[in-house]
């Protein structure tokens, strides 16, 4: 199941629940420690030089008990409790050029700003580039604002443990925080505390999507139209398409503008590719409808922008709208109870709050609450580092997986179609919002994986690996 998001005072009271259930804090540091090593271990090689960085509090024994658990790895521990004094030691040990420093200086607990010796220790590791790995919480990083106390380790990775927490999410912390992971089997009492953000995990997609029926034809699951592509953007609509094509709805057809009809279907088999013409209407027993991908072309007709409102208000299954087509959604609500969903990035975000992109970065969630109010309650797909999925009202997930290679023309484009593809299949629309928090994360760690495996990737790869990657 997803985690809650928590403040300080709801981990703090956790805490202490876990302690008064009779767990020891010195088995959850024993537990933190491992998963700390077990991170490390996944950052390194054998052989690799390990550099632990440890302050007085508990945050430092939790790095200093991962040094038992970093077989084939050669350990250094600096325990600093006064930072001008062992600066000359620290010095001698980055000079050793570790491939990876643990920071286990500071831990939620800080409250105030750091002191001249301290920021100086801090900027001057985050000066060698080297990889780091944040224990809990970068250090000299505000938990509640995710703002700096006067400077903070910069790390590649923040393991968190047991739950993230809220200021670790905010835009102001990510610099610092690099890549979110949780340890979230450290033995802390097992009734969490609640909250309306939920971090999703790999294993929330355990037994989704369900199997296959045995007699299963392509009726059984579902015919998506699109709507994509114009002159200057066929691509978006060739990448959409096979994007839909990787979620394996029975049928997908696909309506391209005259202009880039022929270059589009040239490029696609198994879908269907249709000119779209002003008379141009997608027929009424299609289980879901995707509009918008590469629709930019100045010469956009009318009569498509006016479908847009009229298949948001008329049609009675799953319609997505992405990129161009956002702009033509109308505010009023829909005639059909179908399943409407959004797919915007902070910018156009913005655009349809009428604000700037900065106050949409500022408090996501709220800017996804606003703008599902304002378009009916839609589900909204926020997309952008760690992707908000959900409503004006229940919980709203974030998207643990993905990394900065997505940010690729293209990227987009095979999302939404993905999503559409999911969507289309009626075994799959009656938990919309498993469906689609299953596709963002798919989505990114299929950009994970290649990551991991080919750092010079592209788009067309993303396609053919999108769905590989399970939980």
């Amino acid at each position: 199941m997803p985690l809650p998001v928590l403040s300080l005072e709801q981990m703090r009271q956790w805490e202490k629940d876990t302690w008064a259930s009779g767990q020891t804090e010195a088995e959850v540091i024993r537990r933190v420690g491992r998963a700390v090593a077990n991170c490390a271990l996944g950052l390194t090689q054998p052989s690799d030089l390990i550099l632990i960085l440890a302050g007085k509090g508990h945050n430092g024994d939790d790095a200093r008990c991962a040094r038992d658990h970093l077989p084939e790895r050669r350990v250094d521990v600096l325990d600093v409790g006064d930072p001008q004094g062992d600066l000359p030691k620290l010095e001698t040990l980055l000079s050793l050029k570790p491939a990876l420093v643990i920071d286990g200086l500071f831990g939620i607990g800080l409250n105030r700003p750091l002191s001249s010796p301290w920021v100086t220790l801090i900027d001057r590791v985050n000066a060698t580039g080297l990889k780091v790995l944040a224990v809990d919480v970068p250090s000299g990083l505000d938990i509640t604002t995710g703002q700096p106390q006067g400077a903070a380790i910069r790390a590649l990775v923040t393991l968190t443990v047991g739950a993230p927490k809220a200021g670790l999410l905010s835009n102001s912390a990510w610099d610092y925080v690099g890549r979110l992971e949780v340890a979230n089997d450290v033995g802390l009492a097992p009734n969490l505390p609640q909250s309306e953000l939920q971090w999703t995990l790999p294993q929330d997609f355990a037994t989704f999507p369900p199997p296959r029926a045995v007699a299963g034809h392509k009726g059984t699951y579902g015919h998506l139209s699109i709507i994509a592509g114009s002159l200057g953007y066929h691509g978006a609509g060739v990448l959409t398409a096979r994007g839909a094509q990787r979620a394996q709805p029975g049928l997908i057809t696909l309506y391209a503008l005259e202009p880039v009809y022929h270059v589009i279907a040239s490029q696609l088999q198994a879908v269907m590719v249709s000119p779209w013409r002003a008379e141009t209407k997608p027929a009424d027993n299609r289980t879901a409808i995707l509009m918008g991908p590469g629709l930019a072309a100045e010469d956009v007709p009318d009569q498509i922008k006016l479908l847009v409102a009229e298949l948001w208000h008329r049609f009675a299954g799953p319609l997505i709208v992405d990129a161009s087509a956002l702009a033509w959604i109308p505010p009023e609500p829909p005639e059909q109870p179908g399943i409407r969903v959004i797919t915007p990035h902070p910018g156009e975000a913005a655009r349809m709050l009428s604000c700037q992109t900065k106050e949409v970065q500022s408090d996501r969630l709220e800017a996804l609450r606003n703008l599902s109010r304002r378009f009916s309650n839609t589900y909204v797909v926020l997309k952008g580092h760690q992707t908000l999925i959900g409503r004006s009202t229940g919980p709203v997930f974030v998207n643990s997986s993905g990394n900065p290679h997505l940010a690729q023309g293209g990227s987009g484009d095979v999302l939404s179609g993905y999503l559409a593809g999911l969507l289309a299949q009626r075994t799959l629309q009656s938990d919309s919002l498993l469906t689609l928090r299953y596709g963002v994360w798919q989505h990114g760690a299929s950009a994970d994986a290649l990551q991991n495996t080919r750092p010079n990737w592209v788009v067309e790869d993303l396609v053919s690996h999108l769905g590989v990657e399970r939980s």
